[in-house]
């Protein structure tokens, strides 16, 4: 009898223990669900979506990221203003719209340096072979994108052409390709892999690198909620380091990246696209490190830190173009280097 009620005793607690065991679990494997919103870009960003390694590092810290891709930045901004995501890709110009707005954004890690891979493309027949062949001509761009700014910057600042005399379309560039497909449009400011598309039958007229040098530079970065982040360190810590790590694979191996390479794979997989196309695209942008994004000549160096500058510039001619009502006076509360200081240790 003792022996019997001993036994069921016993059994009980065993169960209890095992429950507990489980719970603990169950708490222990719990996972914060966290909404990043990214764009039809290429670089190594994507390639660490695709392979895990980005879900491996927020695992480890109690994050699972759901990503969900966007048809452009004026919508990741959107989604920022509304607190349904709280990260996401947005370009230069995008963010200082953002910023102007009062919107709680802060960038903390630059993707990439635009340069080559945004371009003006004409088709070919369209009748435009330069600049001053635009007006009266429909050229499709992504609004309030760097894109945007820089097609703005030079009908204005290099080409003296009102923009009233173009008929410039709102269009996403999924929408670019298709308009481009029917005839709809007569030239496109756009990124790969949309560009890429455009080029088979189309002419490049003007290209960021080359308005970026007489205006001003324009880059890709991922901005957070600065509210959110200040209460989810581990998670930017966590997401940091594994951009650090993709970055610096990047610079090393980068150059021997093809068609076939699984990152380019990856990528095509996420945003679709041409593997070849997509290979080649990469090639025409800038990728810095942990430690350049630490550095002056991005997130860091105070006023003097060239993101810091970059929105500076951004906002006046924004203003200028009546896409924003005023310009702030101080724009470093929306560029944080301490991430990215943190993952480059």
């Amino acid at each position: 009898m003792w022996t019997g009620v001993s036994l069921r005793t016993s059994g009980r607690t065993a169960m209890a223990l095992t429950a507990a065991a489980f719970l603990s679990a169950g708490v222990a494997n719990a996972q914060e669900s966290v909404t990043v919103g990214y764009q039809q870009i290429v670089g190594p960003f994507l390639s660490a979506i695709a392979d895990g390694s980005i879900d491996k590092a927020l695992a480890d810290a109690g994050y699972k990221a759901e990503w969900r891709q966007f048809s452009s930045g004026g919508d990741i901004s959107t989604a920022l203003a509304s607190g349904d995501v709280p990260i996401g890709v947005i370009g230069s110009t995008g963010l200082t719209a953002a910023a102007s707005r009062g919107v709680d954004v802060a960038v903390f890690w630059i993707l990439d340096n635009i340069g080559k891979s945004e371009a003006l493309v004409a088709r070919n027949g369209s009748g435009i072979n330069s600049p001053a062949d635009l007006k009266g001509k429909k050229v499709a761009v992504p609004f309030v994108s760097t894109s945007h700014f820089h097609l703005l910057a030079g009908l204005t600042k290099m080409w003296d052409i009102n923009p009233r005399d173009v008929q410039l379309l709102n269009l996403a560039p999924p929408q670019i390709v298709a308009a481009w497909q029917r005839g709809d449009i007569d030239a496109a400011y756009v990124w790969p892999p949309a560009l890429s598309e455009l080029k088979k039958d189309g002419t490049v007229i003007a290209d960021s690198e080359q308005i970026g040098a007489a205006t001003v530079p324009t880059f890709d970065g991922l901005v957070a909620s600065t509210s959110w982040a200040e209460k989810n360190p581990k998670f930017m810590e966590a997401f940091t380091k594994a951009l650090a790590a993709a970055y610096a694979d990047y610079k090393e191996h980068g150059k021997d990246w093809t068609a076939d390479s699984p990152q380019i794979q990856g990528m095509v997989k996420l945003i679709g696209g041409n593997a070849a196309d997509i290979a080649s695209d990469i090639q025409l942008l800038g990728f810095p490190t942990a430690d350049e994004q630490a550095s002056a000549t991005w997130l860091g160096g105070g006023k003097e830190g060239g993101a810091l500058r970059a929105l500076g510039t951004s906002a006046e001619f924004l203003k200028d173009q009546k896409q924003i009502d005023a310009v702030l006076d101080d724009y470093s509360p929306f560029v944080l280097s301490t991430y990215a200081e943190a993952a480059s240790k």
